[in-house]
């Protein structure tokens, strides 16, 4: 037997994700389902209980939280989750309108029936999360419809604008889907965006995807303004 392949019958194998990468995702997804709230401290010795890991890898997954604007660190108070702020998601909407409105577009025009397929699968699992109380199910999902409407049609690059704002999105998501039946009309705007994407029409597939998000940009500022006075 060669050395060569002695080595590789012994090497050892990379885990899927490292113990800084799953502590990032738990504390993450604390925060985008409301474990953690807006406001609420961030203790380093409480997590390394919580999370069973070292302060060291705490402190990283603070500073990446932070990069990622879900964490604020405060002068004498320390690290907090990020209060959401009003007009910065104003901004996250109106890119979302922008983007998403032109990727609907395009998917029509492109007439591919596994763009339709993919959209209504995911789609089906969004309605199947909200019925079963899975409101992780249907951040995951909703993302993953998403990404069918960029990807499908070639714009990568404008995903990765999106996906570079999906932790914030989906903060705000959290919030939206939680609201007074935003389970029946959420998905029935995003079966409009699908229908016109069936039939063909671009433009009608582009002002659903706008009205889509005009309407969970409305709840947002409602949610956020009532929240203003408790601050």
């Amino acid at each position: 037997m060669s050395g060569a392949l002695k080595g590789a019958e012994i090497r050892v194998e990379r885990p899927a994700k490292t113990l800084r990468e799953l502590a990032l995702d738990k504390v993450r997804e604390a925060i985008v389902n409301g474990y953690f709230r807006p406001g609420d401290r961030l203790v380093e010795r409480d997590l390394c209980a919580q999370l069973g890991v070292s302060r060291t890898i705490v402190r990283e997954v603070l500073r990446h939280l932070e990069s990622e604007g879900l964490v604020a660190n405060l002068p004498n108070k320390g690290p907090i989750v990020a209060e959401l702020d009003l007009a910065e998601a104003k901004q996250i909407y109106e890119i979302r309108g922008a983007l998403e409105g032109m990727a609907a577009r395009l998917c029509a025009e492109r007439g591919n029936p596994n763009i339709v397929s993919a959209l209504e699968a995911s789609l089906q699992s969004i309605r199947d999360c909200y019925r079963d109380n899975n409101m992780p199910g249907v951040l995951s999902h909703t993302t993953a419809f998403y990404q069918t409407l960029f990807t499908m049609v070639d714009r990568h690059v404008a995903w990765g604008v999106v996906n570079l704002l999906t932790v914030r999105i989906n903060h705000l998501r959290s919030m939206t889907i939680k609201t007074e039946r935003r389970g029946i009309e959420g998905p029935a705007q995003m079966a409009q965006i699908v229908d016109a994407i069936r039939r063909g029409d671009g433009e009608g597939a582009q002002q659903a995807a706008m009205d889509h998000v005009a309407a969970a940009s409305a709840i947002a500022e409602a949610v956020l303004s009532a929240q203003k006075p408790a601050e």
